[in-house]
């Protein structure tokens, strides 16, 4: 019954088997004396020798094992889904993603040396994809290619940054990691969820973890105090290692997703180094279950776990939002895409030059916070959606081109320079970019946030935008907004300089953006 329910929910294609088997608990050794537990998934009958996809998981093996095992074993492979340290029976203390490297390559050095394995695939998605970088230059001969799905190679440090931190992904994953081996957790999630919105709001925010579940949690602690650049990151960032990975690697990404920026710099650095590698970009969240990865689990993977070449494609496969079609590409940013201005003009006009010098005001009160609606979140409301009830409010800025006389297609890197000052030194800039169509409601297609000091004086705010692919169709228009934050995705900024941990205070400020040729506020967009 899984397996039916499984196919139909991510429409994959029938399988070769249904009739597998879990051979439970595996005890994988570790250098200092830790143990790991580890199940393997192969079909009944034929599974010793079969190539091995290799999931390592902070998340359980049982539940993970019906969603990602099961179908690769039903499809060809073996699978040996493992916990990492410090969870779900694995031995040691989980600390999230800092061991991983040691406990990663000795978890290979243990398969290698198991009579029923031979050719090794890496897989997974998110955390389960940052893993495969830990060791990505590193691999025995036995791994023959990578597959890592909605990850990236420096996981998490993009919302730990100084200029824009972002609040609602990692504190809500550090009290999912913190309360998922609780009695009754899946039962208690959607009570939980709800205790976790509410604490995002708690002041100050050092206090939020015991109000979401009761309990300090050292990694969300450390969220709110460290930033990127801070040493507590240090085995985090596993992005000097893309370079050295010498295997065939096909990454999967969504233009929604929370790891993308950094998912296509772990391709570009593939690409430019020569790597065999290919990309696939859809229009997905993170959180979104489809056939993509595991269709390529058997294509890509099986195919050079066995030594052949996979049916041949483009390196770059992206779906391109607004035409609703998928395009292949030599690389990527896609050759032919040049960078077109659209400047903020005065009466809420998006223009292809700067007009007159003016300005635009709006009070930005983060008691009353600017929310966060749609794109690249891990709660329901993600991905596209209506954002006319956001833009209907006064602390949100709008700049809309006339109707679209042809289509205009955007494929690449998304940037805008915003001139802006406040009523106050600290300050944060929002830039969205959307979609209007006929009926005049706007979608919005990708954004970013920066955090300004200094603001009290004019100055150019730097955003970078998601990337994306879109084509925003004839009929339609394009539209920038500009605000000063998307709570709670991104913490609130206080107005006061003080650290996001310990801030009590919330001021309220007016808020400028400055127009015209001396200043001349713009979003660039990739057109062909």
């Amino acid at each position: 019954m899984i397996s039916h329910l499984v196919e139909r929910k991510l429409k994959l294609s029938p399988p070769l088997t249904r009739n597998v088997v879990v051979q439970k608990d595996l005890r994988v050794p570790m250098p200092d004396g830790v143990e790991l537990l580890a199940d393997r998934w192969t079909p009944r009958s034929g599974g010793d020798g079969l190539p091995t996809a290799l999931i390592r998981s902070p998340y359980g093996r049982r539940m993970f094992g019906q969603i990602l095992a099961r179908p690769l074993a039903e499809r060809g492979y073996q699978v040996v889904i493992q916990s990492v340290r410090g969870g779900f029976g694995s031995g040691g203390t989980f600390d999230p993603m800092t061991q991983e490297r040691a406990d990663g390559l000795a978890t290979l050095d243990w398969l290698v040396e198991q009579p029923w394995s031979d050719a090794i695939v890496l897989y997974g998605l998110s955390y389960l994809g940052h893993v495969q970088w830990a060791v990505a230059d590193q691999l025995p001969p036995q791994v023959k290619a990578m597959i890592p799905v909605v990850t990236e190679s420096a996981l998490t440090l993009e919302f730990l940054r100084s200029d824009g931190m972002s609040l609602e992904t990692p504190f809500g994953w550090g009290v999912l990691v913190g309360t998922q081996e609780r009695p009754l957790a899946m039962l208690r999630q959607a009570g939980q969820e709800r205790k976790t919105a509410r604490a995002l709001s708690t002041l100050p925010l050092r206090e939020a973890d015991v109000v979401a579940f009761g309990e300090r949690s050292a990694y969300i602690q450390d969220i709110l105090t460290h930033d990127a650049d801070s040493e507590r990151w240090q085995g985090f960032d596993h992005s000097a290692r893309v370079a050295g990975v010498t295997v065939p690697v096909s990454s999967i990404g969504g233009w929604y997703d929370i790891f993308l920026p950094g998912q296509l710099r772990d391709f570009e650095v593939l690409q430019a180094k020569g790597r065999p590698a290919r990309l696939t970009v859809g229009p997905w969240t993170h959180a979104e279950f489809n056939s993509t990865p595991i269709d390529e689990a058997v294509s890509f993977g099986l195919a050079h776990a066995r030594g052949e070449q996979p049916a041949d494609r483009a390196p770059v496969r992206l779906y391109v939002m607004g035409e609703e079609a998928w395009r292949d590409f030599s690389s990527w940013p896609p050759p032919g895409y040049e960078p077109r201005r659209f400047h903020l003009n005065a009466d809420g006009v998006l223009g292809a030059e700067p007009g007159e010098s003016s300005t635009d005001s709006y009070h930005h009160d983060p008691a009353d916070p600017t929310p966060a609606a749609g794109g690249v979140r891990l709660v329901d409301d993600s991905g596209r959606v209506d954002n006319t009830a956001l833009e209907a409010r006064p602390d949100v800025l709008t700049y809309t081109t006339p109707v679209l006389g042809e289509d205009v297609e955007v494929i690449g890197e998304v940037s805008a320079e915003i001139w802006f000052s406040s009523s106050l030194p600290y300050a944060d800039v929002f830039v969205r970019l959307c979609d209007v169509d006929p009926q005049g409601r706007s979608w919005n297609v990708c954004d970013g946030l920066v955090s300004l000091t200094g603001a009290e004086e004019v100055q150019r705010a730097d955003v970078r935008l998601w990337p994306t692919a879109y084509r925003f169709r004839r009929g339609h228009r394009i539209r920038v907004q500009v605000s000063s934050g998307a709570f709670p995705r991104y913490a609130r900024n206080p107005g006061t300089g003080e650290s996001r941990a310990t801030a009590s205070t919330l001021l309220a400020a007016d808020q400028t953006v400055h127009i015209g040729p001396a200043r001349p506020s713009a979003i660039t967009l990739p057109v062909r």
